[in-house]
Order: C-alpha cells, then structure tokens, then sequence
C-alpha cells in the first residue's frame, strides 16, 4: 500500500495541453468573419416602434440616394455618348409582374386569323360596326339607397344614350325582358350592399353575354379634387392591355356600350385601364395649349438681354378629371342572359386559381 502510482507522463508527439488547445480554438474562431448585426436585422424584426421606424425611414433614405445615384451615371454616361457621337447605352426594362407574368397560350396576336373570324361572329359585331346606335338601359338591385342614386347619375353622363329604370319589385328576367321589347342593346345593373355599391352586372342583349364584375374603391365627383363637368358630346374610348381571349372579349363587351363615332371636338376620354386582371376607369377632358418659354442663345456677342433670350413655342396638353372613378374585377363571365340556375358559363374565377401573382387572365 505504500508504494506510490507512477504517473503516466504523455508522449513527446502527443497533443499540446488544455491551455495550447483553448488558445488554437481562440486563433480558429477568430479567423472567422464576424457578422453585423445592424445589417441583418430588418425592422419588422424590431419590436419597439420608434426604433423600428428609424430604421426603415434609413433604409429608405439608402435606397433613394442608391437609385440617386444610379440616375445620375446613367445621364452621364448617355452625355458622354452624345459628346463622342456614339450610341447611347439601351435603358433598363424594371421587372415587373406583368412583363414577367406565366407564359399563356391564349395571348392575341395580330396574325391570329381564327380571332378576326370570330370578331366577324360575335354578338357585339353589329354595334361595333355601326349597324346598330348603342342604347343602353341603367338599374340597380331591389334595395338602392346611399352612394348608389349619385353613382348611376354620374354613370349615365359618361355613357350617351343611356337611361335608367326603377327595379321596383320586378325581378331582373322581368327587366330583361323589358329592355328587348324596346330594343335596348345592353343592360347594367348596379348592386347596393350596405348602401354601397359594390357590384356590376352587365348583360348585352338581346343574346348575351353577362359579365359579373366586383366594384370597388369607387370615388364620385363631388370627391375629387379640382375636378371638372363633362359635355354632352360623346366621348373617345381608351382600352389598355386587354391581351388575352378573354381580355380580348371583356374589352369588346366593354365597348359595345358606347357609341363608334366620338366628338373629338368634345375632348373627353374614357379609360379602361387593365392592370394585373383589375380594371381601372378614368374619365377625364383635355385640352391643348401653346406656352412660350425663353431659351438663352448661345451668341456670345449678343449684348443686350433681348437678343439673349429667344421666346420657343412648346404645345402642351393638361387634363381635368371629371370623375367617377372605380375599379373593376371580373368574377364570372356567362353565355347568354342572366341566368343563376341553369346558365352555362364561360369562365369563372375561382380561389385557387390565384396561387401565383403572375399568373393573369386579361
């Protein structure tokens, strides 16, 4: 029992003690980059509010002067080709979801002669070739009350030849059958919910078809700022990026409603705007001016301050908005007149066809 254990001594080859190791993990994690938190950190990571919108009016500010700057290389560099009489650099196209949208088979195209042929057959073909004045006849649900009355006033002055009809009691296949009688070419329907109006179904008659389409963000006159008060001249239509089959057909429906020979005297417009399947209405009259502007000559030896300054007549074009203004999202689109039961449908928006945002049907 008295004899002492001999300890074991390591080996000249072995591994450097604890204190060598701590320091080599010490060396290996220095070696590594380290990682800024202030960077990677977004603000809605950040749970106080005043810390939170710090950061993002900064980030904000970064992101201007970045794009500051950016404006500014491009003026020069396009300076610098027109001084050495080059070509200037071709300016970036933004990606955006409409030019980077799911490739769709039903895209128009202008040589697409199965389309013409179709134009040639269709039920708006006799109003869009003047055979038939447009007439138009304007009703609203059962119960109409709030927004809804100063809408439709509104709406029957951006459409000529336009006239409105209590619902009453009758039901809407009672109305439509009214409006054949006394050949009107389309019928619209405003729906009310709430004392808003939320809805707009417009039939063409007398064969169809219906379109059921949802209304929002709708801002009368009254409400717009430094608005204007339309003519009675008959106005130009505008419809914009109506590309695919169905676009195709909801822009001819749309259309068909107004008259083919616009006043241009008149000078009022009416926009149809697609944008993402959402179609945006505007209604606006312009007018074209002449302004003289005074551009410095590059005559050095002009003395006086009138031969310096020559006057330069620039024609320039201002808009007044006369309002309404909505938006429109088409929900269904059926064959036929208005039919809940037993109508057949052409196309139906569904919930899960939206799984993608690029993914659009005008």
């Amino acid at each position: 029992m008295g004899k002492e254990k001999k300890r074991k001594q390591p080996p000249s080859d072995a591994a450097p003690p604890q204190g060598d190791e701590g320091e080599g993990r010490k060396e290996r994690k220095g070696k590594k980059p380290k990682k800024d938190k202030a960077e990677a950190i977004l603000p809605s990571q950040i749970k106080n509010k005043e810390k939170r919108s710090e950061l993002h009016a900064k980030l904000k500010r970064e992101k201007k002067a970045e794009k500051r700057k950016l404006a500014r290389e491009r003026g020069q560099a396009i300076r610098r080709a027109e001084e050495l009489g080059e070509q200037p650099p071709e300016r970036e196209v933004p990606r955006t979801i409409e030019n980077t949208r799911e490739p769709d088979e039903t895209v128009c195209r202008p040589d697409d002669q199965e389309l013409f042929a179709g134009n040639d057959a269709d039920e708006f073909n006799a109003v869009l070739k003047q055979h038939i004045i447009p007439k138009v006849l304007i009703t609203t649900c059962r119960f109409n009350s709030g927004r809804g009355p100063a809408f439709i006033e509104e709406l029957m002055q951006v459409i000529p030849n336009s006239h409105y009809v209590k619902r009453g009691t009758y039901e809407l296949k009672k109305i439509v059958e009214y409006a054949k009688n006394r050949d009107f070419t389309s019928l619209i329907v405003v729906h009310t919910n709430r004392r808003e109006p939320d809805a707009l179904l417009i039939i063409g008659l007398p064969d169809g078809p219906t379109a059921h389409f949802k209304l929002s963000k709708l801002v009368l006159r009254k409400d717009i700022k430094n608005h204007g008060n339309p003519t009675s001249h008959k106005p130009e239509l505008v419809l914009n990026n109506f590309t695919t089959r169905l676009g195709h057909r909801v822009g001819r429906m749309i259309q068909s409603l107004f008259p083919q020979d616009p006043n241009f005297r008149g000078r009022r417009v009416v926009t149809f705007h697609n944008q993402r399947d959402y179609i945006f209405f505007r209604h606006h009259r312009y007018i074209f001016e002449t302004k003289e502007s005074k551009v410095a000559s590059k005559d050095k030896k002009a003395k006086t301050s009138e031969s310096k300054s020559q006057p330069e007549k620039q024609v320039i074009c201002r808009l007044q908005e006369c309002g309404p203004r909505f938006t429109l999202k088409l929900l269904t689109l059926q064959h036929g007149t208005f039919d809940t039961k037993s109508g057949e449908y052409e196309w139906v928006h569904k919930g899960d066809m939206d799984t993608s945002r690029r993914r659009l049907f005008l």
